[in-house]
């Protein structure tokens, strides 16, 4: 879905942004890190990275913080205009191929806005970020996944609608929910060997980036995404 490669950060046109950044809003809570930089970035101490991503054309302001790396927000106010703005997130690295893994786990508790269009969601990539797996358990307003339905199935303890597509640069394999959630678990470990092993749409990767966050077209006035728990646990 993001026409830029996650974890690296591209030298995008900023001066624009660079001139909004100063009216992002303080953090709602109290926070040990928050930071207005379009890519700005940290680390917790058990090994999670919060980063802002601010990286689509036409953003506004936006802000994140966090208390720790199940506990952390945005407050963001991006115009009422199409295209994606922005995807912070917290990201955790497994860095083991697919055929090793036993488990893959994540459980989320979420606090979304009523108005805005954006979605929550997982994005999940191979280690050499050729593939994209973009989970979406809720979403809201005028956004869409890319590609072309490839039916609805039940894995990992919900029920998603499928989408395979590719953005120029690598392949997306989008799972939305078939009805929104702002809490639960996944078990991601058989979604992604049903792409292997099922579908055959990719082969022994090595899984790499495991995010969860906030992916926002529009927010305009400045909205509230808040992540009041999250985790992701491997073996």
């Amino acid at each position: 879905m993001k026409l830029r490669t996650p974890g690296r950060l591209l030298l995008a046109p900023v001066v624009a942004f660079a001139a909004l950044v100063g009216f992002a809003a303080a953090p709602a809570q109290a926070a040990i890190w928050s930071s207005s930089d379009q890519w700005g970035n940290y680390t917790t101490s058990d090994n999670y990275i919060l980063y802002n991503n601010i990286w689509g054309s036409g953003a506004g302001s936006q802000t994140i913080w966090a208390n720790s790396s199940s506990n952390w927000g945005v407050w963001a106010n991006h115009p009422n205009t199409g295209g994606i703005k922005s995807y912070p997130n917290a990201k955790k690295i497994v860095g083991k191929p697919l055929n090793s893994l036993s488990s893959l786990r994540s459980s989320y508790n979420v606090t979304v806005p009523s108005s805005g269009a954006y979605n929550t969601s997982y994005d999940i990539w191979d280690s050499n970020y050729n593939y994209e797996i973009m989970l979406w358990v809720n979403y809201r307003g005028a956004v869409g996944p890319l590609g072309t339905s490839q039916g609805t199935l039940t894995l990992g303890g919900h029920t998603w609608t499928v989408y395979k597509g590719s953005n120029g640069s690598n392949e997306v394999f989008s799972f939305l929910r078939t009805s929104n959630s702002t809490s639960g678990t996944v078990d991601v470990l058989p979604i992604l060997k049903w792409i292997k092993d099922t579908k055959g749409w990719w082969g022994n990767v090595t899984i790499g980036d495991v995010q969860f966050g906030y992916e926002i077209t529009s927010s305009s006035g400045g909205l509230d995404y808040v992540t009041n728990s999250f985790s992701v646990s491997s073996s």
